[in-house]
């Protein structure tokens, strides 16, 4: 894994998830716990209003921290209610914590690519729709990561799983003075809850 994502990581893992959380993220770890026990693999859509701020870092993070502690089979996507684009702020923030992002395309939806890793695959990134064909359609946990997706969308079809952790949007903050502190708080915060999620699983 990349040096100062490293470094980022271990700074993660001081960060204490409050119990109220933990309570939150408990029926997820649960549901990755019974994947890792029968050896399936673990398809995991997080999704959001525009797929274009929380549900990326999700993603991201979800991946990179199933890397780290060495879980296996787990393919991770995000998705939105509706299209729009990947916010630049997100990938601006993440390269700041320590991942390599390469620009594929110049459209009003880039994708991007983010790789946590020299030799791993990487992580392929534009907004989309939950439903789109990018993403999987059977055997896959839905994590709704905001209010108004959890509200719209009361059935994700072909979700075996549906788990609502929601994050509050550092988009109230664009354009003004905490802006950059607010989208670092929020990966930082996404981060923490899914390294703890992925350290509680046995192999």
């Amino acid at each position: 894994m990349f040096e100062n994502l490293t470094k980022t990581i271990e700074s993660i893992a001081k960060i204490e998830v409050p119990i109220e959380r933990k309570d939150v993220l408990q029926p997820l770890i649960d549901y990755l716990q019974n994947k890792v026990k029968a050896n399936e693999e673990i398809r995991l859509n997080f999704i959001c209003t525009h797929n274009s701020r929380r549900s990326h870092l999700s993603q991201i993070w979800a991946k990179t921290m199933a890397f780290h502690f060495g879980i296996e089979k787990v393919f991770c996507y995000s998705g939105g209610t509706e299209a729009t684009a990947m916010f630049p702020k997100v990938a601006e923030t993440l390269v700041s914590q320590g991942y390599h992002i390469q620009q594929l395309s110049e459209t009003e939806n880039p994708v991007y690519a983010v790789k946590f890793d020299d030799n791993q695959h990487p992580i392929i990134c534009f907004s989309k729709a939950y439903f789109d064909d990018f993403n999987p359609k059977s055997n896959f946990g839905a994590i709704m990561t905001c209010n108004n997706a959890d509200e719209g969308c009361p059935m994700v079809f072909g979700a075996d799983a549906r788990f609502p952790i929601k994050y509050d949007d550092p988009k109230a903050f664009d354009g003004t003075e905490l802006m950059n502190e607010k989208y670092a708080e929020r990966s930082l915060q996404i981060a923490s809850e899914l390294y703890y999620v992925f350290s509680q699983l046995k192999k």
